[in-house]
């Protein structure tokens, strides 16, 4: 606490100022550091995300495509659906209710793939200890077969083998970017 509180130390450079009050005349209070900062030693060393931050990130990012997605497919329909007699308020109600209704059916919907998915990526990286394309497609397939389980074994074979298609498409073209890209 007292180093954060004296500006003229400059012997650590591995920190920098953090001065949320910086047009008010107070003194700068924290010293923060540069580097990441982590809970258990042990997470230091790690190259890829565990399976908590997984869950949350395929599940959320899945969500927000599918209900963004799904917003402007049913805000389209329902502008087509409008009809020529409508008031201008009923047309704005068809409209937000087919966006809303079509955004909370695929956003839901493309949720629970990305549920599935990170599930059983995390479980093939816990069992496998290897994070390759071999285990993104064996999960990929996986999550087609679990979503579609209960449709029936021709559509979970083949929903599994579009999931395993796709998940392979997505981890080449991410390694392709790593490699050519600009990043």
């Amino acid at each position: 606490m007292a180093n954060s509180l004296n500006n003229n130390d400059k012997s650590s450079q591995n920190t920098r100022f953090y001065h949320p009050y910086q047009d008010f005349n107070v003194p700068r209070l924290y010293n923060l550091p540069t580097s990441p900062e982590n809970l258990f030693p042990e997470l230091e060393n790690r190259t890829n995300r565990c399976w908590d931050e997984n869950l949350v990130f395929y599940t959320g990012m899945a969500y927000l495509t599918g209900a963004v997605g799904g917003g402007v497919t049913g805000t389209l329909e329902g502008l087509r659906a409008a009809e020529k007699g409508d008031s201008f308020k009923i047309g704005v109600n068809r409209v937000l209710n087919s966006g809303g209704q079509s955004a909370r059916r695929i956003g839901n919907s493309l949720g629970m793939v990305g549920l599935i998915f990170s599930t059983t990526e995390s479980a093939m990286h816990y069992f496998t200890d290897k994070d390759d394309m071999v285990n993104n497609t064996i999960a990929g397939l996986a999550t087609g077969i679990l979503y579609k389980a209960a449709v029936g074994p021709r559509s979970a074979a083949i929903a599994g083998v579009f999931g395993g298609i796709v998940a392979a498409a997505i981890v080449a073209g991410k390694q392709t970017l790593r490699r050519y890209g600009p990043i």
